[in-house]
């Protein structure tokens, strides 16, 4: 069996995973949908799902609530993941994604999550710091839920220092924002093309213009290593091994839905694998792929991912 160091996902926002399809979408009709597929989803959940697809091995810490986080942690054990529950402030959230077949368009309607006190942030930060592991990585991903403060990201750093465990850390909006602004440290911050031009407040039409975004980040101190996904055109990393750029399979997309998770998941398991640098981006880009090729919430395939993998294009920037 394949060595790694041990992966602890965290999930503050789950949400339960509706996605269903229509012959068209359209306004004020009633809109008469296929029979939904169920899925548990949040951004920790989905990389722990695509990490097992991949043969490795993960913790998932998830925030769960009422009636729909007991249907979320029961679908979880029974995909074989091993979950750690923390208990949620309210009940879990739900999510909706409704595919025009008309079109080919996709509608998702996502749902804010409980509110957050500062004693349910407190008691969090420890439960994740109790389950990291010396050595270890601990994947941050997701939106936060309401309460749960934009700087959590830094809190977790600071406190995982301690059992010298490695942050990585795939958010989005204000949370974001204030990772890519402090100069504490997280070990690897991802985002898309789209986070990374706002951030920056211009376009970033080429590859080197993102990796000279994100070594950017790493002198500023907001992370060791940024990435920032390109979409089609694969993705970018800056970090203490300098610039590397793994590209994009060309492949059928079905849907995008846990593209980014796939890509994480990837990235993360290669790491603790101790694969190196330009390895670990092909294998989250090949997973990111396969995840594309896929209907609705399911993920990557490990066929799929082995595959692009085999057949992968990294080049130094």
């Amino acid at each position: 069996m394949t060595q790694q160091a041990p992966i602890l996902t965290i999930t503050l926002n789950p949400a339960l995973d509706l996605s269903s399809a229509a012959d068209t979408v359209e306004p004020e009709l009633k809109l008469r949908c296929d029979k939904p597929v169920v899925d548990p989803g949040g951004g920790g959940i989905n990389v722990s799902r695509a990490i097992k697809v991949m043969g490795g091995k993960s913790t998932a810490l998830v925030a769960l609530g009422g009636a729909t986080g007991t249907r979320i942690a029961d679908l979880l054990r029974a995909g074989g993941l091993n979950v750690l529950r923390l208990t949620a402030p309210g009940e879990t959230r739900q999510s909706l994604a409704v595919t025009d077949r008309s079109s080919g368009t996709q509608y998702r309607f996502v749902m804010p999550g409980p509110e957050w006190h500062k004693t349910q942030v407190a008691d969090a930060m420890s439960a994740i710091a109790e389950a990291a592991r010396a050595g270890g990585w601990v994947v941050l991903s997701g939106s936060n839920p309401p309460g749960v403060p934009a700087g959590f990201a830094q809190m977790l750093a600071v406190r995982l220092k301690d059992s010298s465990a490695r942050l990585i850390v795939d958010t989005s909006g204000e949370a974001l924002r204030t990772v890519a602004g402090s100069s504490t440290p997280v070990d690897v911050l991802r985002m898309d093309s789209f986070e990374a031009e706002t951030l920056a407040g211009r376009e970033l039409p080429l590859r080197t213009d993102s990796a000279a975004f994100a070594a950017g980040l790493v002198r500023d101190g907001a992370a060791k290593s940024v990435i920032v996904a390109r979409g089609k055109d694969g993705s970018v990393i800056a970090g203490p091994d300098g610039a590397w750029h793994a590209e994009a399979a060309a492949v059928p997309v079905r849907s995008k839905v846990g593209a980014g998770d796939s890509f994480v998941a990837g990235f993360t398991l290669a790491t603790a694998r101790g694969w190196t640098v330009p390895e670990a981006l092909a294998l989250g880009a090949a997973a990111a792929s396969a995840a594309v090729m896929t209907p609705a919430t399911e993920l990557c395939k490990a066929d799929d991912v082995q595959r692009l993998y085999a057949e992968r294009v990294v080049t130094r920037l």
